[in-house]
């Protein structure tokens, strides 16, 4: 009997246990700080910005319709949590549906440039938005916003009110003031501290308490691994830095106060389960039980806006389009027409 089929058995299974090891000590990806090592679904391309006295890159996503063109374009404003690549479910129904679809990455996020000293503002981004958009030639386009990205969208309209078709807010950031409400402002050095410590465990224990209401699906976790890349590869100081100064830029510049003055046909899209409130960790919790209540904000929101509509999901959270993509996409595309 020859020993060395047992040999090579031993060795085969040596290697495949330090190949296991290997995957079991490498922890998560870590991507550059424009996200470099994480794929988009459609190839990414640059719009070079001069902002502020800087050379600045926008990455944005342009997706030709599929089949028939119905002559309409839509942008996709991502929310503070998230990319244009989490709007891939949207955008695949939404050119299967005729549109042109953009979906950008802001400055300070993503795939998108990170500069140290920046003002960030609502109304910059907007600005950022709209120098984009006539670059690629888009006019009037419907602007879909998501979380941060509902406050963007909202003050792109109020910004550029004759150049948006339609205003689409999907579980907005900003439905209520909370510093108004005595929310205890943080300074940036202090927002910085605590996004330093951000991990993939604590996004995912974030999302699952105000996002999800308690209800994880392994499909939320690429999104968490995308996040979590980006505070743990090469860029994670800068990563966290302009994280921090939106954080900043969210808590103080609301836009709720300005709804009444909203001229565009206006869709809010809410989940009633949405408990997203930013800055409740620093309230008092007699405070913090009564923030993020976006089954009230949500009709106080479409009353303030003239003619604006509601569509509400009670049983989900603050990313309908992710949680039940059919049920969203099912009641999305009427919307866009104007129809029920």
């Amino acid at each position: 009997m020859t020993v060395l089929p047992a040999l090579a058995l031993a060795a085969s299974m040596l290697a495949a246990a330090d190949t296991t090891a290997a995957e079991a000590t490498a922890g998560p990806a870590r991507y550059g700080e424009r996200l470099q090592g994480f794929d988009y679904p459609w190839p990414v391309r640059e719009f070079p910005l001069r902002s502020q006295d800087q050379d600045l890159v926008m990455a944005y996503m342009d997706i030709a319709p599929v089949g028939a063109a119905n002559g309409n374009s839509v942008v996709l404003l991502h929310g503070k949590n998230f990319c244009a690549a989490t709007w891939e479910g949207t955008i695949r129904v939404l050119a299967e549906a005729g549109y042109r679809v953009l979906a950008l990455d802001q400055i300070g996020f993503c795939k998108s440039s990170k500069p140290r000293g920046y003002q960030f503002s609502f109304p910059q981004l907007a600005a950022n938005t709209h120098a984009l958009l006539e670059h690629a030639g888009v006019r009037r386009p419907i602007v879909i916003g998501h979380s941060m990205g509902g406050m963007l969208a909202a003050r792109y309209a109020l910004q550029y009110p004759h150049d948006v078709a339609r205003l689409v807010m999907v579980g907005p950031l900003g439905l209520e003031d909370w510093q108004a409400k005595g929310v205890p402002y943080a300074t940036i050095e202090q927002n910085a501290a605590a996004e330093r410590r951000t991990s993939a465990d604590s996004i995912k224990a974030y999302q699952l308490r105000f996002y999800y209401d308690g209800q994880w699906r392994p499909q939320y976790q690429r999104w968490v691994d995308m996040q979590a890349g980006l505070y743990g590869g090469s860029g994670a100081a800068i990563v966290a830095w302009n994280q921090a100064q939106t954080s900043d830029m969210i808590f103080t510049q609301p836009v709720v106060h300005e709804f009444p003055r909203l001229r565009v046909p206006t869709v809010l899209m809410i989940g009633g389960k949405d408990r997203t409130a930013p800055g409740a960790n620093r309230a008092s919790p007699e405070l913090a039980d009564t923030l993020g209540r976006y089954d009230l904000l949500g009709k106080e929101a479409a009353k303030a806006i003239p003619g604006a509509r509601l569509i509400d999901f009670p049983d989900l959270g603050h990313a309908p389009q992710m949680e039940s993509a059919d049920r969203f996409h099912t009641a999305l595309l009427p919307a866009l027409r104007g129809s029920d």
